[in-house]
């Protein structure tokens, strides 16, 4: 039975490892100085050689016969775990098997020591997979393993992982590899199964993967069927970037607004069944070739993929757009992508998203200088400011109000042991903590504790004091009792101890009233929106 390349030629030791040598270099000198972990997570992007590297890694741990940190190959545990068959090294797929059962199964088999190895391996695979309970079930025995049990978690999307988890294990991320990298692997393949790989289609297929190994070899064994020389046009009609001529008839009738021309195009790919997720996709892939023609010519070259003759293309539609244009396009479409994996119509979608790009760029009203507004809104803030503290002052303050802030769930307030209103200026001990009471009472109850803006508090024996410039304070405070026990909870955890609260208002009701006529005027004046209860 025919083997497909990726399997057949995937790395057997950490020297046929390639892009990856920080990595490799590490888990080699480990093994060697027998220094190695207990659990490892491996993350990376796709075809880079995290479950390779496990492999290896494993394998080389128990080879009897390893050197330098490399397995043998030749004894029967490395031909063993090779085919699958050894028992001791447990490959896990965690998108199949991602239940709190499975993990519970993997821990009770755990506790029995290896048959024929060393050590007992689990390679988990797309780890992020598993579900919550699952993680916690894997939690203690990561912790704390026997000392015979080895971890190796490998995944494609790191920030899925919990903390809990990946912090218990030697982090090892695995780059991208180089299109260079790529190409000179794949010619030696092709060298070895006697396929003739040209150096334009080994570059194309290395640009094709985006830095994945297994997705170059698998083109390469796709291609290999269809043509005696594999050169960048058998690359290219094999990976289906070849006859794409609708993608530049958009791009160009996108440049000058043809939102018929566009229509038309996407109604012929919908009836011949073209998946509009994979067009928008398209569309998406040479607006950036564009804008990276636009930004960096000179480099762009070896940034973009795409044929020969579409680079002419694509030089010609990025003369006929600014980068401005192109970025907002690429904005609405991938805009586009992320709704189309939501909606029930997605010819809606691109559609609506293709008829605005085609319309006003912006499609919102044209930007209003606010600067005289907020310049007249600040004189406002500032003369009420002044009437506020320099009006009132001086003005005869009024008796302090009693407030109750007691719960039957509390101890009771205490009885006041002073009387503020008979006591002189000097007598009263300014609150240093009163900020930070404001701060906590936000936590519990932000609404009382907005009232409390530009407040002040005095205590006086067991007699706390608040002055306020806003009258709704007391008024909120005698209406709404939860509020008035978080107050009296709140003195008391950061005083650390209970006091009977008063409160009085530098404003009167008929001053507060005239404020609120001065503001409502100004806010007219500016053409403002305000509702403004007189009552406050």
């Amino acid at each position: 039975m025919y083997k497909a390349l990726y399997r057949k030629w995937r790395p057997m030791t950490f020297d046929d490892v390639i892009s990856q040598q920080h990595i490799t270099d590490t888990l080699r000198n480990q093994i060697t100085s027998g220094k190695t972990a207990h659990a490892y997570l491996f993350t990376g992007s796709r075809g880079t050689g995290k479950t390779t590297c496990a492999r290896i890694l494993a394998k080389a741990v128990n080879c009897p016969n390893q050197k330098d940190g490399k397995p043998c190959l030749v004894c029967d545990i490395c031909r063993d775990a090779d085919d699958g068959s050894l028992t001791d090294i447990v490959e896990i797929d965690a998108a199949s098997n991602n239940g709190v059962d499975d993990i519970r199964d993997l821990r009770d088999g755990a506790v029995y020591t290896p048959e024929r190895c060393s050590y007992k391996i689990y390679i988990i695979d797309e780890v992020h997979m598993l579900s919550t309970s699952a993680f916690n079930a894997l939690l203690k025995i990561m912790e704390e393993p026997p000392a015979y049990v080895m971890f190796i978690l490998a995944t494609t999307e790191i920030h899925k992982v919990p903390a809990t988890i990946a912090s218990r294990c030697q982090r090892y991320d695995f780059r991208r590899i180089r299109p260079q990298d790529i190409a000179k692997r794949l010619e030696y393949i092709a060298g070895q199964e006697e396929l003739n790989l040209t150096e334009d289609g080994a570059s194309l297929i290395a640009k094709l993967a985006d830095g994945g190994m297994r997705d170059a070899v698998s083109l390469l064994d796709q291609c290999s069927v269809c043509a005696e020389v594999i050169d960048a046009e058998t690359v290219s009609n094999t990976a289906g970037i070849a006859g794409r001529e609708y993608l530049y008839e958009i791009l160009d009738a996108l440049a000058v607004k043809d939102i018929t021309k566009i229509l038309s195009v996407i109604g012929n790919l919908y009836n011949m069944s073209k998946d509009l997720i994979r067009l928008c996709e398209e569309l998406i892939t040479q607006l950036r070739n564009i804008m990276l023609i636009q930004v960096s010519p000179q480099t762009a070259q070896g940034l973009i993929v795409c044929m020969p003759e579409e680079l002419e293309k694509l030089n010609i539609l990025a003369g006929k757009s600014t980068t401005e244009d192109i970025m907002y396009q690429l904005s609405a479409l991938q805009q586009c992508r992320e709704n189309m994996a939501r909606v029930m119509n997605r010819r809606v979608e691109f559609e609506m998203t293709i008829i605005k790009l085609c319309g006003n760029k912006n499609n919102s009203p044209e930007t209003i200088d606010n600067s005289e507004i907020y310049d007249k809104i600040k004189q406002l803030e500032n003369k009420l400011k002044s009437v506020s503290t320099g009006n009132f002052q001086h003005s005869v303050p009024a008796p302090p109000e009693i407030l109750t802030a007691n719960s039957p769930a509390h101890e009771s307030e205490p009885v006041a042991n002073v009387d503020i209103q008979s006591l002189k200026p000097e007598d009263m001990i300014p609150c240093s903590r009163w900020e930070e009471i404001i701060d906590e009472l936000k936590k519990v109850s932000p609404g009382l504790a907005s009232t409390l803006k530009d407040s002040y508090a005095v205590t006086a024996g067991n007699v706390i004091c608040i002055t306020s410039v806003n009258r709704f304070f007391i008024e909120l405070f005698k209406k709404n009792k939860k509020d008035a026990i978080a107050l009296g909870n709140t003195i008391n955890k950061i005083l650390g101890s209970r006091y009977a609260i008063r409160a009085r208002c530098e404003t009167s009701i008929e001053q507060q009233k005239n404020m609120a006529e001065l503001l409502l005027q100004k806010a007219n004046e500016l053409q403002i929106e305000t509702v403004i209860d007189n009552n406050q």
